[in-house]
């Protein structure tokens, strides 16, 4: 696999090449709040992925599909892999993944020294987690609605090392930033080492103030580790502006990258203070990065086609891409909002959500309600039935039409009255 064919093969997971040069130089143009309701645009856009005919897919959150482009960048990287084998892992396969590194580093507004390629949020979460040195009697702050796989691993360091877990409980309509800071800066204390929170809660979709939680945690000489599984490549903004000390993402989500790709960033002075969860090869410097994610023998052909993946959200352009994804959430919340018998769990003001949002209907349990939806409506969807929040959760993505949502509208209303 010759490396420049490689980079020109990337080229087709541009718009301009997907396009046209000459539509996508006319799309381009429109301001992301005025390209974010052109449907012709969307409607072209939605034709690069390979969509089912036999249901609406509304759980996006879990895992995105790959835009068709991208998926064939992906499955010619296997091929090519597979192709040199041995000889690829040992000559090219680190350099080829610093590579890929620096392009997500680039996108994350943050070093390369700083950031690690991992499998997902959950593996990047827990190599901060059980990297701490922890002392019985530590603290550690969290919130009922953080991912629930999070609150087991701090469950297990409390088993294993006598830590304490305060967790605080999130309101599903808050009055304001200082609300949320206020709640949090409650719950630490004078042993307090660690306090975890969601960027983007997964299962209501609320957005959190998290650099003004960051500046009060540290103001009070603790560190901060961000859950981001749901706001990188959805939000638009640089890791290091959220003034915290671990940010973790899955790239499978909304980067629309392959299954079993993530990312961890940690400062730089907080790198040399963990314990790798795995030994690392000798030799590496204790403010490595790459000392915290030794992962072996694995598939790297996944970490190749990161790279179709960031040049696909760049050319959109994240500030283009987040405006349409709320725009499709506030396009159906904005119709059920106020009808009788349908609950949101999410807030309706807009800098406090983005594609997310978390829908119930009174009488009818979560799983019921997905299980309607999906029977009688054919519309796919994940029910939440935990941390005070019974509805389920709909996450649209780019190639979602407003036509499918006018569905889930229509069923809503349906099985409300």
């Amino acid at each position: 696999m010759d490396k420049r064919d490689f980079l020109r093969g990337l080229g087709g997971c541009s718009l301009a090449a997907l396009l046209g040069p000459t539509a996508w130089a006319r799309w381009a143009q429109l301001a992301p709040q005025e390209l974010a309701q052109a449907g012709e645009f969307w409607g072209e856009l939605r034709a690069k992925y390979r969509l089912t005919s036999e249901y609406i897919n509304l759980e996006n959150g879990y895992y995105s599909m790959m835009a068709q482009p991208v998926l064939e960048a992906f499955v010619e990287r296997v091929r090519e892999v597979n192709f040199e084998a041995a000889r690829y892992m040992r000559t090219r396969a680190e350099s080829e993944r610093t590579t890929t590194r620096a392009a997500l580093a680039q996108l994350a507004g943050c070093p390369l020294e700083e950031l690690a390629l991992t499998r997902n949020t959950t593996e990047s979460l827990d190599l901060v987690i059980a990297g701490h040195d922890w002392k019985p009697g530590d603290e550690a702050v969290m919130a009922e609605q953080d991912y629930g796989t999070m609150l087991a691993m701090f469950d297990q360091q409390a088993r294993r090392h006598g830590i304490v877990c305060r967790r605080v409980s999130v309101p599903l309509h808050p009055r304001s930033d200082e609300e949320l800071v206020e709640l949090y800066a409650r719950a630490i204390g004078e042993r307090t080492r660690l306090l975890m929170v969601s960027h983007m809660i997964n299962i209501t979709g609320q957005i959190l103030p998290v650099a003004k939680i960051a500046a009060m945690a540290h103001a009070k000489g603790v560190a901060v580790m961000v859950d981001g599984a749901h706001s990188f490549a959805h939000l638009d903004f640089a890791i290091p502006a959220l003034g915290c000390d671990y940010y973790a993402a899955s790239l499978h989500k909304w980067l629309g990258a392959p299954l079993g790709a993530g990312l961890l960033w940690v400062r730089q002075d907080r790198i040399a203070k963990l314990w790798p969860l795995l030994a690392p090869p000798p030799g590496r410097a204790d403010g490595d990065i790459n000392r915290l994610n030794h992962l072996g023998t694995h598939p790297v052909h996944t970490d190749l086609a990161l790279r179709a993946a960031i040049e696909f959200h760049r050319e959109l352009g994240p500030a283009r891409k987040q405006e349409r994804l709320r725009h499709l959430q506030r396009y159906w919340t904005g119709r059920v909002r106020a009808r009788p018998g349908i609950v949101l769990n999410t807030p309706e003001a807009p800098e406090r959500s983005c594609a997310i949002a978390n829908v119930g209907v009174e009488g009818l349990a979560p799983a019921e309600l997905a299980r309607r939806l999906f029977e009688e409506h054919r519309i796919f969807t994940v029910a939440i039935d935990s941390a005070g929040v019974r509805g389920v959760r709909v996450t649209p993505h780019l190639y979602t039409s407003e036509a499918e949502l006018d569905q889930l509208v229509a069923a809503l209303v349906a099985l409300a009255s």
